[in-house]
C-alpha cells in the first residue's frame, strides 16, 4: 500500500491557493488550517463586527464560525469559494449571538446604539513617521472607527463589506440574501450618517477600520487549533 502523501512544508503555504489549503485542511494539516485562519481573519472579523457591538463578541463569533466550518468540512462541496462559505457561517454565528444578547429585538430593525468597545487603531507606518504625524493618524483612525461602530448593525455590516472589504452591491446582496436595492439604501443611509466631516476627510481610509492582524491574528489561530484538538479534528 502506498504511503499517504506528506503535507506540503509550512513555508510554502503562504503561496498556496485557497483550494490547495482546503484540501490540506481536509487531511487534518494543522499548518494549512493556521494559514486559512490567517488569511480569512480580517474579513471575518469585520463581518462579525458589522453585526455585533463589541470586538470581544465579534472575536467569539469568528471562533465559533471557524470551529463549525473545520469540523464540518465534509459539508463543503466547493460550489462557492471556501472563504464565501465561511463568511456565511460567520454571519449566522454573529446573528445568533446578537439574538441571544437581544432576544426582544427583531434583528433587521434599524436601531440606534451607542458606539461600544471602540479600540485605537494604529495606521501602518514606514518607520520614519514623526511622532506628531503618527499621533494625528491614530486620532483620525480612532474617530473613524468610533463613527462606524456607532452605526446600527445592519448599516454597519453593509458599509464595512463595501468600504473595508471592497465588495460590490450585488456581491453583498448575494452574501446577505438581500435585494440589491436594500443594499444601496443601507449604504446611502450609512454614508449620510458618516458624512459630517468624516467621509470627505478620510476617504480611502476605511480599510483600516477594525483590523485583525499581528498578535490578535496569531491568537485566533491558536484558539481555533485548540478547539479543533478538543474535537479530535487532527486525530490521536
Amino acid at each position: 500500500m502506498n504511503p499517504a502523501p506528506r503535507p506540503a512544508p509550512a513555508c510554502s503555504l503562504r503561496d498556496a491557493d485557497e483550494a490547495t489549503l482546503v484540501t490540506a485542511a481536509r487531511a487534518q494539516d494543522e499548518a494549512a488550517v493556521r494559514e486559512l485562519v490567517r488569511r480569512l481573519n480580517p474579513r471575518l472579523f469585520r463581518v462579525a463586527r458589522g453585526i455585533l457591538d463589541t470586538n470581544a463578541e465579534a472575536e467569539d463569533a469568528v471562533q465559533d464560525a471557524y470551529l463549525a466550518a473545520f469540523t464540518r468540512l465534509d459539508q463543503f462541496r466547493g460550489e462557492a469559494r471556501f472563504s464565501t462559505w465561511l463568511v456565511r457561517i460567520t454571519i449566522n454565528a454573529a446573528r445568533m449571538r446578537a439574538r441571544a444578547a437581544r432576544p426582544q429585538e427583531e434583528y433587521d430593525t434599524v436601531l440606534e446604539r451607542d458606539a461600544a468597545d471602540s479600540a485605537v487603531v494604529i495606521f501602518p507606518g514606514n518607520g520614519f513617521e514623526g511622532s506628531e504625524a503618527a499621533l494625528g493618524r491614530t486620532q483620525i483612525s480612532t474617530m473613524l472607527e468610533a463613527a462606524v461602530a456607532g452605526l446600527p448593525a445592519e448599516l454597519r455590516l453593509v458599509f464595512l463589506l463595501h468600504e473595508a472589504e471592497g465588495l460590490g452591491v450585488l456581491a453583498i446582496a448575494r452574501t446577505l440574501s438581500l435585494n440589491p436595492i436594500t443594499v444601496r439604501t443601507r449604504l446611502f443611509r450609512a454614508r449620510k450618517r458618516l458624512r459630517a466631516g468624516l467621509e470627505v476627510r478620510l476617504r480611502g481610509g476605511f480599510e483600516t477600520v477594525f483590523p485583525f492582524d499581528g498578535a490578535r491574528c496569531t491568537h485566533m489561530a491558536d484558539r481555533v487549533i485548540a478547539d479543533l484538538r478538543r474535537k479530535n479534528f487532527f486525530g490521536k
